[in-house]
């Protein structure tokens, strides 16, 4: 197996697509240069290997979320995680994905329509999103840390604005239902995924990365839907009926 210093750009691109992101960075060009060598890149651009190197290993860091127990955190441990890490992913990825699918619907759209399709139901989630998330960080998550605070100090809750807290739930679920559903379309439309055979690298990664995206946005909507919201809902009944 070769070492990824052997690798060309495209090679290392093409095994790991997280790795495109660290080669923009560095303004390198991995689709139609994509031929270069890792060394060749480096010396072009006058870059340091081993910190390029440093950032490439440190993207392709394997994930297991598994290993995760979610149901034992407490309450405002979670908001807290999954504004900076869920959320904090959607504003980054959202971007970057617009820019990918603009660039691939210009060179590839005459022969492959449905990239149309695609990147009109991903720039309405991506606005969709942005909405949904400012009604969690400005409304519900700190009504959430409100009532943990509550439940430390024994203090009776504070009744909000919204009446109950599974008032603003319901309405989020739905929008969650909602973009379960605008995915489950862009699945569909991209044949799960996979590229055509005369995808460049850019189409490659951005297929790639959207189906990151939308697994992220299924673990996201796992620990509000499963954990953080019925939780919310218990502690507040509990809160009230003491």
């Amino acid at each position: 197996m070769k070492e990824l210093t052997e690798k060309t750009i495209g090679e290392i691109v093409a095994e790991d697509y997280r790795t495109a992101a660290v080669f923009e960075d560095y303004q390198i060009d991995f689709c139609c240069n994509g031929h270069r060598s890792f060394s060749q890149a480096c010396s072009d651009k006058d870059i340091d290997s081993q910190e390029l190197l440093s950032k490439l290993e440190k993207v392709m860091q394997p994930i297991n979320n598994d290993a995760i127990d979610f149901k034992s955190w407490p309450l405002d441990l979670l908001v807290d995680y999954i504004e900076k890490k869920h959320h904090r992913y959607v504003e980054e990825k959202i971007p970057v994905l617009k820019q990918y699918l603009e660039k691939i619907n210009q060179v590839h759209g005459s022969t492959h329509p449905e990239l149309l399709k695609i990147k009109e139901l991903f720039n309405a989630s991506a606005g969709e999103l942005a909405a949904h998330m400012k009604k969690e960080e400005f409304i519900l998550f700190p009504f959430i840390r409100n009532l943990v605070n509550t439940n430390r100090s024994g203090k009776p809750p504070v009744e909000p604005h919204f009446g109950k807290v599974e008032n603003p739930i319901n309405m989020l679920v739905q929008e969650h239902n909602n973009e379960g559903e605008r995915f489950r379309e862009i699945s569909s439309l991209s044949n799960n995924y996979a590229s055509p055979d005369d995808a460049c690298n850019t189409y490659k990664v951005t297929y790639a990365t959207l189906k990151e995206f939308e697994d992220d946005l299924h673990l996201h909507i796992h620990l509000e839907n499963n954990i953080l919201f019925p939780k919310a809902m218990e502690m507040e009944n509990n809160l009230r009926n003491e």
